[in-house]
């Protein structure tokens, strides 16, 4: 374990964070980021508690990630801990990333899918609940990432349902990529571009609120139906054309949105996108968790921004993710008892 020299580091207690699937594709790309403190900031110290499940192969690959991680000489790495034990992975966790899910399988239908991933977040829920720091953030990355941060809540008594959020950021990152090339500008151009709704390719972004160098998006780009049709089914069918292209699902830019959604979340004033429960705004069930824009008032903390106006398309696309996540919560009501 590479040790902490005074002259780089920070005089701050680490902030323990617990990351679920370890040794996966996501996770490849996300420890390392995490450890030189791209998430927390340049000042952050970390100890990282890696779960992985209990296989030999699974166990084994860990354990090289953790030996490249040591083999990095991340001055604000101040400890690793592997283990499939999830009670020591998630003892006195400030932040859990729950980047590990069961992936859908070839025939498998969603309900399927939905109702086994429910109880290994059930599992994941109660033990974060009986363990983890009172103040524990928990983002959930594995899908269906929505309806699991939905059923890991619903086991808690201590850690309140607003600690849990659900991953967004990676359609909003492509979103304003998609915009950035369309209208022939940078990425950082782009603002207020929103996503409500379900991480699935009903999702919508919401681009009528959007801005281009300052001016609404609508009167950048002209093209109300490149808007309504390619552009919304380009974001909302992304993962899959990667998966076409490559052969692999997502990784990379996962990882880089699971950062840039922590780190939204740890930076007081950031407006962004995050699944959080939704309680009735926007439109949505009020016990679903939808994404909805957000805007980060103290580290670990937000408030909904509740005023964002939306035209008939927006309502009716809102209508159409609303009412997939209400039949993934019909899916899995019995788990959330």
């Amino acid at each position: 374990m590479s040790t902490c020299c005074s002259s780089t580091c920070s005089s701050k207690a680490p902030l323990r964070v617990a990351v679920t699937g370890a040794a996966g594709q996501i996770c490849y790309s996300l420890l390392f980021r995490i450890a030189n403190g791209d998430m927390f900031g340049k000042d952050q110290p970390v100890i990282l508690q890696l779960l992985e499940r209990n296989d030999e192969k699974a166990l084994a690959a860990l354990k090289g990630v953790a030996m490249e991680l040591d083999d990095c000489a991340f001055p604000l790495l101040h400890g690793i801990v592997q283990t499939a034990d999830a009670e020591t992975a998630f003892k006195d966790a400030n932040v859990c990333c729950l980047v590990g899910s069961k992936p859908r399988g070839p025939g498998m239908e969603r309900a399927d899918l939905l109702k086994d991933n429910g109880n290994i977040f059930i599992g994941q829920g109660k033990v974060i609940d009986a363990v983890a720091a009172d103040n524990c953030l928990v983002a959930v990355v594995g899908n269906p990432c929505n309806t699991n941060c939905m059923i890991g809540a619903a086991q808690g008594k201590r850690i309140k349902a607003d600690r849990w959020t659900a991953m967004v950021r990676l359609d909003q990152n492509r979103a304003a990529s998609q915009l950035a090339q369309k209208a022939g500008v940078k990425v950082k151009d782009v603002s207020d571009i929103f996503i409500y709704g379900n991480h699935s390719p009903t999702m919508f972004p919401g681009f009528h609120n959007a801005k281009i160098k300052g001016q609404k998006a609508t009167e950048v780009i002209t093209d109300r139906a490149w808007l309504e049709t390619t552009f919304c089914e380009t974001v909302g069918k992304r993962g899959a054309a990667i998966i076409a292209a490559r052969g692999l699902s997502s990784a990379a830019s996962a990882a880089n949105a699971c950062v840039d959604h922590v780190r939204s979340l740890w930076t007081p004033g950031a407006i962004h996108s995050l699944a959080v429960k939704s309680n009735g705004l926007y439109g949505f069930h009020p016990d679903v968790w939808a994404g909805m824009p957000v805007k980060t008032t103290a580290p670990g903390q937000y408030e909904v921004i509740k005023d964002h106006p939306m035209d008939e398309f927006a309502k009716s696309m809102i209508a159409k993710t609303n009412a997939e996540l209400v039949g993934e919560l019909d899916t899995v009501k019995d788990m959330l008892k």
